[in-house]
């Protein structure tokens, strides 16, 4: 059964921070993607975790005054997602000419210092673009070569699959979503980076993987904080931990969460408000 539920939300007044907001906060209601435009947003759950209340809910709680939000749901019958996305919404991730992801039915693919293959099969996919792209900037920026990488809600297995790339070793992707869990399998068969293990579960898991010199987290605010002691315990003493998945209006919670354990801020990036924490370890 892979049916979907459509909800189209309509904003007024529109601005694109406020359809960021109210994605992040569907997000933790098991929204898989979102599609912005100029009159508000669409977005997408699979049926089994459809709740009319917890949208009316997230609605009521907005954040932000003066903001009025209507929404509209229709059934998305089961089909092939895999060529939905591709036709409709995944579009390849360029990094300058330092690394591209693509699908394997994309075309006139420039060439790239790493080329990853990702074809997803979770719905709609992964959604945010900015995060992704601050994550391979922020692997990208420093040596991995001979590092041990956790790759925390590894999703499709973008990021696990560029760290391997780059010569990091060992490479562990955690993945509570057992359909995001068979595709990063895929996707790593795809890149030929059979040596990353992939673990399906939640933060329980990093008790059975060694610490890492590099800890990457790209999820929502409201995960991080409730596991960050979890990622710290598996991170090493003047290790690197990335977090991604929030906004910048979100950092000093997170610091705040981060410091008792050892954490210490180095330097954030973001894009279009969506920030990539990067964090050491004492």
């Amino acid at each position: 059964m892979n049916d979907y539920i459509e909800v189209r939300f309509s904003i007024s007044p529109y601005e694109e921070a406020y359809a960021d907001v109210l994605s992040a906060i569907l997000a933790d209601s098991g929204f898989e993607s979102f599609v912005a435009d100029p009159d508000g947003l669409t977005a997408y759950v699979s049926q089994r975790l459809y709740d009319r209340d917890t949208i009316d809910t997230a609605i009521l709680n907005f954040p932000i005054d003066g903001v009025t939000i209507t929404h509209r749901d229709i059934l998305v019958e089961g089909r092939d997602w895999n060529a939905e996305w591709e036709k409709n919404y995944f579009k390849p991730i360029v990094i300058g000419n330092r690394c591209v992801v693509h699908s394997s039915f994309h075309s006139d693919v420039p060439v790239a210092e790493y080329d990853i293959v990702i074809d997803p099969k979770m719905a709609f996919g992964t959604g945010h673009h900015q995060t992704t792209t601050l994550m391979i900037e922020a692997l990208l920026s420093f040596s991995l070569d001979g590092k041990a990488v956790i790759d925390m809600g590894t999703g499709t297995g973008i990021l696990a699959i560029l760290a391997a790339m780059r010569g990091a070793s060992p490479v562990t992707g955690i993945e509570i979503d057992e359909a995001a869990y068979v595709n990063a399998l895929e996707n790593i068969r795809l890149n030929h980076q059979p040596q990353i293990n992939i673990v399906l579960g939640d933060a329980a898991r990093l008790a059975d993987v060694k610490p890492a010199d590099v800890f990457i987290a790209n999820i929502n605010r409201n995960i991080i904080l409730a596991d960050i002691e979890a990622y710290a315990a598996r991170l090493k003493a003047h290790g690197t931990m990335l977090l991604n998945g929030f906004y910048e209006s979100d950092v000093e919670i997170l610091l705040n969460a981060a410091k008792p354990l050892g954490l210490s801020y180095i330097s954030h990036d973001k894009k279009d408000d969506w920030t990539c924490l990067r964090l050491q370890k004492a």
